[in-house]
């Protein structure tokens, strides 16, 4: 896998190439325009401008190539400008691009919510509907539970992230950047201890049981659980720092909803379309939500996420409680089934966990040689490294190692509630050649004194 089309038309190289350094002068223009014209509050992981992408590689401005370890944060599954989402969307594109489904509907919101009610976890009968973004799908699920239930409450974790909007930002538990300043929150949202192996006091042994009878013990005690409508959970925490709750935990979560009537929502924003080498990463423990979001890797970069839940939750909203001028582009939904093609034609689950298979044995190589990598986690195509002081778990911040991997040609991202996770989201489509590449980019970034 040594090409990759993109814009349907010229493959661009696989390779790193860079002839400036980064950012170079062009993008350094870019970015002073974007300076004077964006506000601050919209950062920038790397400030190159981006003219081609595709395969495991961008190209900007001034014609680097860089290795991609950020797929868009995991939007990109099936590589930048796939040519079955760029030829379904040119057709759409000439055809019309709007009509709003509510007013006039077409066939391809339909076969979308055909799809997902089919490839979500659990055979019970499902519905679904489109809205524009991951935190817009957290929202409604809430609303849909909420309706459903007749209750208010709604329990989330520690380490979560679920959005930017008034009610997202109530849900996720970080306050700096996400929250900070944009107070008063939304009302009857609880927040209980996540499984966090590596940082767990009593180690990951114990975490699964401990944190899973100290968040039931919490939701008895300070809400009730007649009362809770939801609990939600990403079952990777992505912002958070890809943190995989111990094995047993969400079983036992899911266990508890169960007996009391609380509904269970997976929030697949990041983790869902074969990113863990699983199509959802709920089905590694053979959890079945109630209610599942998704989004980001829907659509192959354009603005497209779902609710798909159970037919009776989502049956119960009386019409025009749920919906959006916008939810379900006629655009999107062509491209969301071209990235559900590919998934399956070119084999993108198996090809997750081939990722993993590489990077995973490298990098816990690479821990044993520098104390500086606390733990080394993730499955499929979603992994990290938790950075340390050496012979600590106090946090070492992640940006300095980040910028190192940019200026050597690898977009590495960050994370962690405490800003010391290096996370790795390649596209699934990325050669191995580049995948090799960008680990030794990073090891030599990580062993910089």
């Amino acid at each position: 896998m040594s090409t990759a089309t993109t814009h349907g038309g010229p493959q661009l190289p696989q390779e790193r190439r860079l002839v400036t350094e980064i950012p170079g002068p062009r993008s350094r223009e870019l970015f002073a325009r974007k300076q004077s014209a964006v506000p601050p509050g919209i950062g920038t992981t790397l400030p190159v401008f981006v003219t081609h992408a595709g395969g495991g590689v961008i190209v900007d401005a001034d014609g680097n190539s860089l290795i991609d370890f950020g797929s868009g944060i995991a939007v990109t599954n099936v590589g930048n400008a796939a040519p079955r989402v760029v030829e379904r969307v040119q057709k759409q594109v000439a055809d019309f691009t709007h009509t709003c489904f509510m007013v006039a509907p077409y066939e391809s919101y339909v076969a979308v919510c055909e799809k997902l009610n089919d490839l979500t976890p659990g055979d019970h009968e499902k519905r679904t509907f489109l809205v524009n973004s991951g935190a817009e799908a957290v929202e409604n699920a809430v609303k849909v539970a909420r309706h459903a239930t007749g209750r208010q409450a709604v329990v989330v974790f520690d380490h979560g992230y679920h959005g930017r909007t008034l009610l997202t930002m109530s849900l996720t538990a970080k306050s700096m950047p996400y929250k900070h300043g944009f107070g008063p929150f939304a009302p009857e949202v609880y927040r209980v201890p996540l499984a966090y192996p590596f940082r767990w006091p009593t180690g990951p042994e114990n975490c699964a049981e401990e944190a899973a009878a100290q968040a039931i013990d919490m939701i008895n005690k300070q809400v009730g659980a007649e009362n809770v409508a939801a609990v939600l959970i990403e079952p990777i925490a992505g912002e958070g720092g890809f943190i995989e709750p111990a094995r047993g935990f969400l079983p036992k979560i899911v266990e508890y909803c169960r007996a009391n009537g609380i509904v269970f929502i997976a929030d697949e924003v990041q983790t869902g379309f074969a990113r863990t080498g699983h199509l959802f990463a709920c089905e590694d423990e053979g959890i079945v939500p109630d209610i599942i979001c998704t989004a980001k890797g829907i659509a192959g970069g354009l603005p497209l996420a779902a609710v798909t839940g159970r037919a009776d939750l989502l049956d119960h909203v009386h019409t025009g409680g749920l919906g959006g001028t916008y939810g379900g582009n006629p655009l999107a939904c062509e491209a969301a089934l071209g990235v559900l093609e590919t998934i399956e034609e070119e084999k993108l689950v198996e090809r997750a966990r081939h990722i993993g298979e590489i990077m995973l044995p490298r990098l816990r190589a690479l821990q044993e040689r520098n104390p500086i990598i606390g733990d080394v986690r993730g499955r499929g195509a979603m992994i990290a490294i938790e950075l340390v002081v050496p012979g600590t778990k106090e946090p070492h911040p992640a940006g300095e190692i980040a910028r190192r991997c940019h200026e050597q040609g690898l977009l590495a991202l960050t994370a962690g509630t405490y800003g010391n996770v290096l996370r790795f989201l390649p596209p699934l489509v990325i050669p191995d050649h580049l995948l090799e590449e960008g680990l030794s980019i990073l090891e030599k970034a990580l062993n910089i004194d």
